[in-house]
């Protein structure tokens, strides 16, 4: 699965992405996850995810991006607060893996 994460300027969430990055080894499901800022979103969209993930840190944005996400029919949802530290890795692919109706 292909997971696009936008945060303020794209660096923010390296310790989330390798988080969630071990989550999803460590239950055998193999993920391509990529960050860019809020400046990347809608041309990155654009490039085959199957789904966006919007930090908490611009959730005020979350419209914007949905509109952009909806335009290739990518879910995008925003990342709930508890899922977003370096604990949180678990949370995290199990709410991506419910956005996309996956067991």
């Amino acid at each position: 699965m292909k997971v696009l994460f936008v945060c303020s300027g794209g660096l923010s969430s390296g310790i989330i992405l390798q988080t969630l990055q071990e989550e999803a080894t460590k239950q055998g499901v193999q993920m391509k996850i990529k960050s860019v800022g809020t400046e990347q979103f809608e041309t990155e969209i654009l490039n085959g995810w199957d789904i966006a993930m919007v930090a908490p840190q611009v959730r005020h944005r979350y419209q914007q991006f949905k509109a952009a996400a909806d335009l290739v029919q990518v879910p995008c949802e925003i990342i709930p607060l508890q899922a977003y530290s370096p604990l949180g890795g678990s949370m995290l692919l199990e709410t991506i893996k419910r956005c996309l109706g996956i067991d």
